[in-house]
């Protein structure tokens, strides 16, 4: 099958961090705009950040900027949102998606991607 793989969600402490993998199976992630994103319970959906397939500066959400590190490894066909200093408002369902355009607009309704994961739960809480 076709699709992406979120992993490392998890239970941590507010200032603590996380290191989120998104990992392409059946595809190689090498030609793809990358994108993450997050939903919490009864909210819209977040765009957080985008990194481009020919590894240009990426984007970030004022939400998380300063905070958060988007990277990829094409070797391990995976990419990755290194949360740093999460806060509880960070928790939510996190996804990443694979799209054939760059990251301008990444986060806009009208970007229509090709691939999405199905998610993994971080949530902050002492």
């Amino acid at each position: 099958q076709l699709q992406l793989v979120e992993s490392g969600g998890g239970l941590v402490q507010p200032g603590g961090s996380l290191r989120l993998s998104c990992t392409a199976s059946g595809f190689t992630l090498d030609y793809y705009t990358i994108g993450w994103f997050r939903r919490a319970p009864g909210k819209e959906r977040e765009g957080l950040s985008c990194i481009n397939s020919s590894g240009g500066r990426p984007y970030y959400a004022d939400s998380v900027k300063g905070r958060f590190t988007i990277s990829r490894d094409n070797s391990e066909n995976t990419v990755y949102l290194q949360m740093n200093s999460l806060k509880p408002e960070d928790t939510a369902v996190y996804y990443c998606a694979a799209g054939y355009y760059s990251c301008t607009g990444y986060g806009s309704p009208e970007y229509e991607y090709d691939y999405w994961g199905q998610g993994t739960q971080v949530t902050v809480s002492s």
